[in-house]
């Protein structure tokens, strides 16, 4: 199989990672990747700029705690939700949660890595698009990566909105999480997550 389909195909979304850093000139290298993806253009200082995104690039720990400490709640919060509905895998999960060291990082799953990319609230699209380029390029280099929504919910923590700069009609995109994998862990409160076949119309 062509090389590029092949490292698509492979790409999950882990949820344990190693300790170990990551060097820095492999970090560049992905984030030159997700600088590669296409765009479309936005006029800036008179002239059109097809790059929108900036990239934050989280390694400190002391940084990592403050973002888990305001994202947990959130997680808690959804978590709660589950209590009725689904009383056995909320059971799970709360357990699991229990079990982990502290800090119990149920949103960056202990990720050395955390890369916060920023954009125009406007370009949505764009910005995804440059999150897919970096999953993809961690996967071709041995790295695990996994897009966490939750980890986008810091807005209300001064101190971190102001590390990451965040301007008026801005957001966050991602954050995407990257690291060297623990394990196979591509499932989600124990759920594997099936590919289904494409669904396709030809015309």
């Amino acid at each position: 199989m062509n090389e590029v389909l092949e490292v698509i195909k492979n790409r999950r979304s882990i949820r344990s990672y190693k300790p170990d850093p990551i060097p820095k000139d492999v970090i560049n290298s992905i984030i030159e990747a997700g600088n590669q993806a296409p765009s479309r253009g936005r006029m800036e200082e008179g002239s059109v700029q097809f790059q929108p995104w900036r990239f934050v690039v989280v390694e400190d720990p002391e940084f990592k705690l403050k973002l888990i400490q305001t994202t947990v709640p959130f997680w808690k919060q959804m978590i709660e939700g589950m209590k009725e509905s689904q009383p056995e895998m909320y059971e799970d999960t709360m357990m699991n949660y229990e079990s982990m060291d502290e800090p119990k990082d149920v949103i960056y799953y202990g990720a050395p890595v955390i890369v916060f990319v920023i954009g125009p609230t406007d370009y949505a699209v764009s910005c995804a698009l440059a999150c897919e380029n970096i999953m993809i390029a961690a996967t071709s280099l041995g790295l695990g990566s996994c897009y966490v929504g939750f980890g986008a919910l810091v807005t209300g923590n001064t101190n971190v909105m102001e590390a990451l700069e965040i301007k008026e009609g801005e957001r966050i995109y991602g954050p995407i999480v990257l690291g060297y994998p623990e394990n196979d862990s591509s499932t989600m409160y124990g759920i594997q997550q099936n590919r289904k076949e494409p669904k396709i119309k030809w015309i």
